[in-house]
């Protein structure tokens, strides 16, 4: 996604400055070309040698400099820029281009852009709050830039608050969002994640290793693409993607009644979660206690979600399943993308290295009707989620899978 596109990055004088290094090494690592504009007072937090080392250009820090290609830096820089990142972006750089002021490199070069602008603000708290800043921030709406909003939490200054700079993996993913294509724009898309959970009492329960990473990563790719999604999700420890709409389920029985509802009106379904086969007969109602040495369950079948979804499946719709497999991989997922009528299933050996339940990455085989398989390589479960969009968006225009 961002493989030769040309991102400044400004930085400003705060001292969430030093997460600006990681930001400038991860989108470097991504492909893009990072041309680092430090103002004074960043300097004082950050040498500008760090940024050189990481990104591999000339770091900017005075107006007068000579820029890349010409001896107008602001100019230069502004005409190269596909994207520009402030971050972080303190008071005194919004109050400067809410007002137009420009007076260092950083604030004419922004006035000389015709590209995106991300601002990451990160102040403490009361500075974040004043009116002065959340006019500025409102007035900087307006005009069209885009505010990553700071998250709460324990500030510089040993207050808790809001005013911390979002992390440079979620300033990652915000930036690659303006490089995906639109192609499930319109589309309205349904994704489960997580594992359920069935009680055994008010305090126990049957659950399974699934973190929810996968159909998380599934849903961010999908609103990066430009799909409405719907996001049924067990507990995780996870923060929902920005624009989905989250639905909180606990059970397997819950998450039933929650696609079953929305179905109709969905293009896509995908199915991530990891919903538990059986439940306990009986939830006791008070906390079991210790006593002889072995307890018997007696387990009931919980409904089969994908199995009743690809009974119900119009011809328009799109249905994609996950397996997570021990042994046999391939000819269990090429029994169930059968027996369960889906157009698509994503199978992974959750026994490899690398693929496994919590891990941040997936090796995984795309399992058609008909027997057509194609695996692909280890890689992280973003990226995997948007070749699992490649596939649909393909399926959607009548693609057979090559």
């Amino acid at each position: 996604m961002l493989a030769g596109r040309s991102v400044i990055l400004g930085v400003t004088g705060g001292i969430a400055a030093y997460k600006t290094a990681e930001l400038a090494s991860a989108l470097t690592r991504a492909g893009a070309v990072v041309h680092v504009i430090m103002t004074r007072a960043a300097g004082e937090f950050i040498r500008p040698l760090t940024f050189a080392a990481l990104t591999g250009q000339p770091v900017h820090t005075g107006i007068f400099d000579p820029g890349p290609g010409g001896p107008i830096p602001h100019i230069e820089l502004a005409r190269r820029a596909d994207l520009v990142v402030v971050a972080p972006a303190t008071a005194n750089i919004l109050a400067k281009l809410a007002h137009g002021l420009a007076d260092d490199l950083l604030s004419t070069t922004l006035l000389a852009v015709n590209c995106p602008v991300v601002l990451c603000p990160a102040m403490n708290a009361q500075m974040y709050s004043h009116p002065a800043v959340q006019a500025n921030l409102a007035r900087l709406r307006e005009m069209g830039l885009h505010i990553l909003e700071p998250e709460d939490g324990r500030l510089a200054c040993g207050v808790q608050g809001r005013g911390r700079m979002r992390e440079p993996a979620e300033i990652l993913e915000y930036i690659q969002g303006f490089f995906t294509r639109d192609d499930l724009a319109g589309l309205q898309v349904l994704i489960t994640a997580g594992g359920t959970r069935e009680p055994l009492d008010p305090v126990r329960y049957l659950s399974n290793r699934s973190s929810g990473k996968m159909g998380y990563a599934l849903a961010r790719a999908a609103v990066q693409r430009g799909a409405r999604v719907t996001l049924v999700s067990a507990p995780t420890s996870l923060l929902p993607p920005a624009g989905v709409e989250l639905v909180s389920v606990e059970t397997a029985r819950e998450m039933y009644r929650a696609v079953m509802e929305r179905f109709a009106e969905q293009d896509v379904v995908v199915k991530a979660a990891a919903v538990a086969d059986y439940r306990p007969v009986v939830c006791a109602e008070q906390k079991i206690k210790k006593g002889t040495d072995s307890l018997i369950l007696e387990l009931v079948r919980n409904p089969d979600i994908l199995s009743e979804l690809g009974l119900r499946k119009a011809p328009r719709q799109i249905l994609v399943g996950f397996a997570a497999e021990t042994e046999d991989l391939e000819a269990n997922a090429l029994q169930k993308v059968e027996k369960k009528n889906l157009d698509l299933l994503v199978a992974n050996d959750v026994t490899q290295p690398g693929a496994g339940f919590g891990s941040d990455t997936n090796i995984v085989k795309m399992v058609y009707p008909g027997g057509h398989i194609q695996p692909l390589p280890l890689m992280d479960k973003l990226s995997l989620a948007h070749r699992i969009w490649d596939a649909v968006v393909e399926l959607r225009s009548g693609k057979s899978p090559a």
